[in-house]
């Protein structure tokens, strides 16, 4: 094999080793633009495995970028202890009623057996299907709602707060219930075939919580979720500041870390050299906005700043891109990265 004949797979897969591939990997993380690709709406497309399944391919193709994205929606894990879910013709599923009404609700929490949520079957059909097309050449990440995160659309932020401060009994048990859903879930995609699960933790930010609260409370949580996890794993903040924690994540053995525009690339890069690797860091919001000389500006500059030596996945900084960012802008990013990623 010669650097200029890589798969996706291999290229990933070098970098995350701290080694420099043919090119940056780019992951465009593409969820609801597949709808646009098939002309349909956003509830309908997710509503057939098939769809999700022709519309990656599809754009992996289009993009020519390295990864296959099956989730759906992230608020299905919140789906899945019964919440609604809230539909947009513009933007992502949402959650919607708390279905923990008071703490005491806790108490009564069931534990959701993945074989019997409709939502989380489409997303493990989706991911053998892309499994059977990709013959092992393209990564498929997976994704899970980290457990300290989940209250949040369990049971709504003020809410979770006070809990995190007053009820360290039901806040353990709440704990319990969504790592032993969180595992479950992470599992059965990778059984599915997913070859790395982001585990999407916001709420670890020091941006939301502070350091040495979520040191008591959600890292040990992570701990537990990655330690019994069957696949490789990607800390997600959902584009939180994370540089406080890379000690940290790098502790739970997670292979790489989704890190956010708001900080120094060069500093993270230094922090993460050799140990973790970097998956990031594109504004997805300004992103809408980007002429095709700024979005390859922008790739030129992270490139510039944290491709050396490996260790860098080139992505958006939220772990999904805005349906309103254009085709045409998405195209010129992955333009740039294949004329500007290459290592020689």
């Amino acid at each position: 094999m010669t650097a200029s004949t890589m798969t996706s797979m291999e290229r990933v897969l070098t970098t995350l080793s701290h080694k420099e591939p043919d090119r940056v990997p780019l992951f465009l993380l593409l969820t609801m633009h597949g709808a646009k690709e098939l002309g349909l709406s956003i509830r309908d497309y997710f509503s057939k495995p098939d769809q999700v399944i022709e519309a990656q391919i599809r754009m992996r193709t289009k993009y020519r970028h390295d990864c296959f994205y099956p989730i759906q929606y992230g608020a299905a894990d919140f789906e899945a202890f019964g919440g609604e879910i809230l539909w947009f013709e513009d933007g992502p599923p949402n959650s919607g009623e708390s279905i923990i009404k008071t703490a005491k609700d806790i108490l009564t929490l069931k534990v959701p057996k993945i074989q019997d949520i409709p939502s989380l079957q489409r997303t493990l059909a989706v991911i053998s299907g892309l499994k059977e097309r990709s013959a092992e050449a393209v990564p498929i990440v997976g994704v899970v709602i980290g457990a300290f995160s989940l209250p949040v659309m369990q049971m709504g932020f003020p809410a979770y707060i006070e809990l995190l401060y007053n009820e360290p009994d039901l806040l353990k048990r709440l704990m319990a219930i969504n790592q032993e859903f969180c595992v479950a879930w992470a599992n059965a995609q990778f059984q599915a075939g997913a070859t790395a699960v982001g585990y999407f933790e916001p709420l670890a930010s020091p941006d939301l919580v502070p350091a040495d609260l979520y040191h008591q409370t959600g890292l040990p949580v992570a701990q537990y979720c990655l330690s019994h996890f069957t696949g490789p794993s990607c800390v997600h903040l959902a584009s939180g500041r994370c540089l406080p924690l890379i000690d940290n994540f790098v502790s739970l053995g997670a292979a790489a870390v989704g890190v956010s525009a708001l900080e120094d690339l060069a500093m993270l890069k230094a922090a993460c050299k050799g140990r973790i690797s970097i998956i990031g860091n594109l504004n997805g919001i300004t992103m809408r906005t980007w002429t095709a000389t700024e979005a390859e500006e922008e790739v030129k500059k992270v490139i510039k700043t944290a491709a050396a030596g490996g260790g860098f996945i080139l992505s958006d900084n939220h772990g999904e891109i805005p349906w309103q960012v254009e085709e045409e802008t998405l195209l010129a990013i992955s333009e740039a990265v294949h004329q500007w990623g290459r290592y020689s």
